[in-house]
Order: C-alpha cells, then structure tokens, then sequence
C-alpha cells in the first residue's frame, strides 16, 4: 500500500475516534453564566501563521493572517489568508471556515472544523479543496489557547498529471487570542 493511503486512513481513524469519544464522555454542568468563555457568542479570534510549505517540488515560507467570530456559543465562521512565497509559482490560499469548541471541559476543550479553501496558483488553474479538523485547545492564559489537531484536505477537480497528490493530511498547531 501506498504510505499516504495508510497515513490518511489513520488521519480517518483517530478524528473518529476523537469525535465518537465526544459522545462518551459526560458534559459537566457550569454553574457560572458564561461558562464558554472566550469561546462565547460575540467574541473575536485573531491568527497569525507563519512557517515553511511545500508544494511543486519546492519548499516555501508560508505567512498567513486570520480572524473569527463566534456566531453563537461554541461556533466560530473564520476567514484565513495565506501566502507562500520564496519558490516558483506563488501561491495565494483563502479559506473560510466552521469550527466548533466544545467549551463545556475544563483542562482541554476538544474541537471539530471543516474548510472549503481556493488556492490561486501563479501560471495555474485555480484549485479548490475542501476538508476537516479536529484536535484540542489546551488553556495558555486569560484569552488565549493552545490549539493541537490534525486536518484531512480532499481537492476538487484535481489533476494527477499536474499533482502528486489530491489529498492531504497533516498536524496543526495553532495559539488563539480571543477578544
């Protein structure tokens, strides 16, 4: 077997796993009125990204920048924007988001996403995706977390000539400042 078929078939494995274990465990009951914190309705979330990417053979330095909205307790509609530069062709990547926290735990507050993203391609076709996230946030301060997940990205219309792959999987990690 192809080793990018079994790591997207562990990818698979463990966001099932992390969310059938959602059903499992019991949801404390808050006694305080505002119980999802900085994951409430009406508050701010604010990325910056920035490390290296890889894509046509070539290795590239990837900045992004991001924000969200907590639409009601616990889900947030995002928009990110990154750009990988450094290597030939550039690349310019959009991605509206859903992310939902479950804020009802205290130590680590589990969360599940999903993303269509539009990659504009110098001297390419554009190529869209679409895909899923799970992983933890992990408290790190008054308004911020610390975000650890993985993410499975399937891309539409994909043409294998052209690319080595039409699906991803990899770790992210993420610090969130809530306002």
């Amino acid at each position: 077997m192809r080793p990018f078929f079994l790591l997207r078939m562990m990818i698979r494995q463990i966001i099932a796993a992390i969310a059938f274990g959602l059903f499992l465990v019991p949801i404390p009951r808050a006694n305080a009125a505002d119980v999802a914190g900085v994951f409430s309705q009406g508050r701010y979330t604010l990325s910056v990204v920035g490390g290296t990417g890889y894509a046509f053979n070539e290795t590239y330095f990837v900045f992004g920048v991001g924000g969200s909205y907590f639409v009601i307790d616990g889900l947030s509609a995002g928009l990110n924007v990154q750009w990988w530069s450094g290597a030939d062709p550039g690349i310019v990547k959009i991605t509206p988001s859903l992310e939902y926290v479950f804020y009802q735990f205290d130590s680590v507050r589990p969360y599940l996403g999903a993303f269509y993203r539009e990659s504009y391609i110098d001297n390419f076709s554009n190529l869209a995706s679409v895909g899923g996230r799970a992983g933890i946030f992990i408290p790190a301060g008054q308004n911020v977390h610390i975000g650890v997940g993985a993410a499975y990205e399937v891309y539409l219309d994909c043409d294998t000539s052209t690319y080595s792959s039409c699906t991803d999987a990899y770790p992210e990690l993420s610090v969130v400042a809530s306002f």
